[in-house]
């Protein structure tokens, strides 16, 4: 029989999907019931934190345009609308929740024929919006609030779990892998991080410096736990250890995906929420 890409060289296909997928299901029960609770609890615990989002835009100046005879271009902004936290919060548990509740009922026979390929495209879409959204989180808490700089920092998000999708799309059936969007993705995942540090940067040299310490709390737990989901895929395609059964490693993004949406929820209440 030939063997399966998510299979180890042991395990045959047939014995596999009768003892592991089974289990994989109720997992992605478990976490559907556990990320609907925790968005539930923050909406219902959190006090109300509301942050601007803003554009900036060229106009004249009227003051330096008579001065200079001619048109002065400066740069001006203005407040769009406020966000409450807590509801960015939430969304990234109930997105994660109803993936994780299609995955386990009605498109449970998809999911799992794509596993048997080494392909799991629930996940990535899943990541691709909860990434962005919990990415948007952390920029208000930095102090990005202009629309165009959210919008892009979500994009980066995206983009980085559209490479892992690639990467398991181009790696099919491959004996040579193909690392390609795999350091693309490793490069997006990285540019938020990069924004990020820039902020920080101004708030100490030209602010007060009085970020939060839970910010830098949530700087430190969050780049290592994203930094969890790289590696699990370098080990699978590597084929290091347990990691090389495509199962093995399904689960161990299950785990990173609860502890980091947990860690990053939990800090956020703990430190501007409650």
């Amino acid at each position: 029989m030939t063997k399966n890409t998510a299979t180890t060289g042991k395990t045959t296909p047939s014995k596999l999907s009768a003892i592991v997928l089974p289990s994989l299901r109720t997992w992605n029960i478990w976490l559907a019931g556990l990320h609907a609770i925790q968005g539930a609890a923050i909406l219902l615990l959190s006090m109300t934190k509301l942050f601007p989002v803003q554009t900036g835009y060229l106009t004249s100046d009227p003051v330096s345009s008579e001065l200079a005879g001619h048109t002065v271009l400066a740069t001006a902004s203005r407040h769009l609308f406020d966000i409450n936290l807590a509801y960015l919060v939430a969304a990234f548990f109930f997105i994660a929740a109803i993936a994780h509740g299609l995955i386990a009922t009605v498109c449970r026979t998809r999911y799992e024929a794509g596993l048997k390929k080494g392909v799991n495209k629930a996940r990535w879409i899943e990541y691709a919006f909860s990434s962005g959204v919990m990415l948007s989180g952390i920029a208000l808490l930095t102090g990005v609030t202009d629309l165009a700089a959210l919008k892009m920092l979500f994009v980066f998000g995206l983009l980085a779990s559209a490479m892992g999708l690639v990467m398991e799309l181009m790696n099919q059936g491959r004996g040579n892998v193909n690392w390609l969007p795999y350091g693309a993705g490793c490069i997006a995942a990285l540019v938020p991080w990069a924004v990020f540090a820039i902020y920080l940067w101004g708030a100490g040299v030209y602010g007060s410096g009085d970020v939060p310490a839970f910010v830098y709390w949530i700087y430190g737990t969050m780049f290592l736990l994203s930094g969890g989901f790289a590696a699990t895929m370098y080990l699978h395609y590597k084929k290091v250890g347990k990691w090389k059964n495509y199962l093995y490693a399904e689960r161990t993004y299950m785990i990173i995906g609860l502890v980091a949406k947990t860690a990053l929820a939990w800090q956020i209440f703990a430190g501007a929420l409650s």
